[in-house]
């Protein structure tokens, strides 16, 4: 898969039914910042949450977008994998496969081109 192009596609997608649904994409972007927001857990730490259940839903728009925060904030690879083998050891071998893919993106949004 292109992830790039994946989520750029998903991104355009998601642009055109924010114009007709406004007021639900203010309340969405909303409860984003704020679940977010650096507290007790860093942003870095809820995208590796994120990321698990976007992999347990098989979700790859999500996953897709929490790699690419996680490779924005800079997680590494062991960091990153070590969070692939808790998903796949809670998900099993729907998320060991999901798991997979997410690595894959997070090769695809470290690479620079």
């Amino acid at each position: 898969m292109d992830w790039k192009k994946f989520i750029g596609e998903t991104e355009a997608n998601i642009g055109t039914l924010s114009k007709e649904i406004p007021q639900t994409v203010k309340g969405f972007g909303q409860m984003g910042q704020a679940a977010k927001a650096e507290g007790a857990l860093s942003e870095k730490t809820k995208e590796f949450i994120a990321l698990g259940i976007a992999i347990a839903t098989r979700c790859d728009s999500c996953i897709g977008f929490h790699v690419r925060s996680l490779v924005r904030l800079r997680a590494t690879r062991e960091e990153f994998t070590e969070a692939l083998a808790m998903a796949t050891y809670m998900g099993g071998g729907p998320s060991f496969a999901y798991s997979a893919k997410a690595l894959e993106a997070y090769d695809a949004f470290s690479s620079d081109d």
